[in-house]
């Protein structure tokens, strides 16, 4: 497996294990995490911090450059807000885990040149089958509806 979608994974499954929703992202520039984050909006009673935008908040400011040269991993694709981020950004990379029980905006995303890779991993689909089963409400209240 590739280590970076691991080490969202992993991400993932510390917001379960705080309460939260498993959902997981790392920003990589060259072969190094800058950056990791996974969504604290529960823990942290935040109405923004999905996974994608809580990594990116912990990678601290970045030149432009920077983030034209990197790639956002996350364990589901990302929605509106998320995608938005990348696209404001410059983020030309986005490596998704999974987008059967979520998928956000992807077909825009690609029409504004980003790459796209959909993993479609097992681990990243089950956490998310098994969190929307046991939490509907909650999954609700994440995604907006």
């Amino acid at each position: 497996m590739d280590p970076f979608l691991q080490a969202a994974i992993e991400e993932a499954r510390a917001g379960l294990a705080e309460g939260g929703i498993p959902i997981g992202s790392v920003l990589v520039l060259g072969d190094k995490i800058i950056g990791r984050g996974h969504n604290r909006r529960v823990q942290k009673g935040s109405a923004i911090l999905h996974a994608e935008m809580d990594c990116l908040e912990n990678a601290g400011r970045l030149t432009a450059n920077d983030y034209r040269q990197s790639t956002l991993y996350s364990t589901l694709s990302p929605c509106d807000m998320c995608s938005g981020t990348a696209l404001l950004y410059g983020i030309p990379r986005i490596v998704i885990g999974e987008n059967r029980t979520f998928q956000g905006p992807e077909e825009y995303v690609r029409s504004r040149g980003v790459e796209l890779t959909l993993v479609d991993d097992p681990t990243c689909v089950e956490l998310m089958k098994q969190f929307i089963a046991a939490h509907p409400e909650l999954w609700n209240e994440d995604i907006g509806k």
